[in-house]
């Protein structure tokens, strides 16, 4: 398959918002700004800032909406997908990015990964990994700053 592939970095600018779908079957979409910076004679040039609309779907896009939030700095690679529809005569065409990837973009802060507990029952699925922890560090903070998660054996 010929897929244009591309992968964006950026900030979140706006709601994360989730929607299942028949099936069991989820969504989610999010905007995010992407603003190259440049060094030119000794100080930081912000460029153009552009916009594209990101959707995840099933697993990823529930763990999106889990664990991102408007301001995000993250990284995302994908599909670059043309959507086509005509509007009073005209034709009209947006782009999208259908992600394969989705993370924060640890450039500026640190995240802890928090794998999920395969659901037997409803009853289980608020429960933890035996022997885990997590622990969320703000933004911006240094390693030394916050106590390290306890790692099981």
């Amino acid at each position: 398959m010929q897929d244009t592939q591309i992968t964006l970095t950026g900030r979140i600018g706006g709601e994360v918002t989730l929607r299942e779908i028949t099936d069991g079957r989820a969504v989610v979409t999010f905007r995010m700004a992407c603003t190259p910076t440049r060094y030119r004679d000794g100080e930081r040039v912000k460029g153009t800032t552009t916009w594209h609309t990101v959707k995840a779907w099933n697993r990823l896009g529930r763990h999106v909406a889990a664990s991102l939030a408007s301001g995000d700095p993250v990284v995302v690679h994908g599909r670059l997908v043309a959507d086509v529809w005509e509007r009073e005569g005209k034709q009209q065409t947006s782009f999208e990015v259908v992600a394969s990837a989705v993370g924060h973009d640890l450039t500026f802060g640190t995240t802890v990964l928090t794998r999920p507990v395969p659901a037997t029952d409803p009853a289980t699925e608020a429960e933890t990994v035996p022997g885990s922890t997590s622990v969320t560090t703000p933004v911006g903070a240094d390693a030394g700053e916050v106590e390290q998660p306890a790692r099981a054996a």
